[in-house]
This record gives structure tokens, sequence and C-alpha cells, in this order.
């Protein structure tokens, strides 16, 4: 446990919560506002589509609005430690090629950004050598490919190369 003149070293655990209890409450928000557009009253064959929606979302930003609250009072006793940072390193070490991934699926499809983040993690987290890394980030998109494509025919997004295959 550390004092006011020590600070921990790593993130308190009130900024995250904080943070959560802020986002939940805006999700809630989001809900109860978009349950009010479709509708939260009863039609004559029984709820309307926001019925259920509406009350999930007041519960939420009930909860919300208490655990925000709770948080903010007791702001300056809580000095728990959420993560340290060397802990910190290692999720951000996750965390930034996950955003890349995001990033590249538009303008390359899932497939190559699937493979391009498999070889990535392999390598550097695994410390797999090349022959394995490209061969298991080439059989994975061929297997979601073989599953969401041909046998659920559901449609995932493509980019170029797949265009350019003729996927």
């Amino acid at each position: 446990m550390s004092d006011d003149k020590h600070p921990p070293d790593g993130w308190l655990t009130r900024g995250p919560e904080a943070l959560v209890a802020g986002f939940l409450l805006l999700l809630s928000i989001l809900v109860i506002v978009d349950s009010l557009r479709v509708g939260i009253g009863w039609a004559s064959d029984g709820p309307r589509a926001g019925y259920f929606p509406f009350y999930i979302g007041v519960g939420l930003g009930a909860t919300s609005l208490g655990l925000l609250g709770a948080q903010l009072l007791r702001w300056r006793k809580d000095r728990q430690v959420f993560a340290e940072r060397d802990q910190m390193v290692g999720v951000w070490a996750v965390s930034w090629p996950m955003v890349i991934y995001v990033a590249l699926i538009a303008p390359l499809g899932i497939y190559v950004a699937s493979v391009v983040l498999i070889v990535y993690f392999m390598r550097r987290h695994g410390s797999f050598g090349w022959p394995t890394s490209v061969g298991i980030a080439l059989a994975v998109p061929v297997a979601l490919f073989a599953v969401f494509e041909r046998w659920f025919m559901v449609p995932l997004p493509k980019g170029p190369i797949e265009q350019w295959l003729g996927f």
C-alpha cells in the first residue's frame, strides 16, 4: 500500500473503474434513446421492439451511475493498484497489434489482415519459425473461409487480393 508521498508504480483502480462505469453509462443512454425511437409501449400484438431493451438500458444506466458515484466518492481514498507498469507493458504489446489488425480489415480484407496478425504474434510472442508461422497463418483464414463463406454462407470483409483471386 502506498501513501500520498509515495505514489504506486502503476495504474490505480479508480481511473479504470470510473472509465468503465462512464462507458457503460453512455452505452445505456444509447440503448434508452434508440428504444424510445422504436417504441417502448405495447402494440396490439405485444410489446414493441424497444420495450425490453429500454428496461435493460434503464437498469444498466442506474447501475453505472451507482458505480460511478461510488467511485467518485471514494476517489481520494482509493489507492489500490489496478495494474503495475510491467503488466501494462504486456497489455500494450497485445493491444496495439489488435488495433492495427482492425484498421487493416477495411483496406486488406479480413483474410489478409488475419495472416499478417497471426504471423506477427507467432513470430514475436510465440518465437515460432517462419515455416510454422506462415503455414498456420495461411491455414486459419482458409478454415475461416470454409466455415463462414461456404458452410454458413456468411460473407466476411474481403480486400483486393480476395477480389483478384475471385473469392
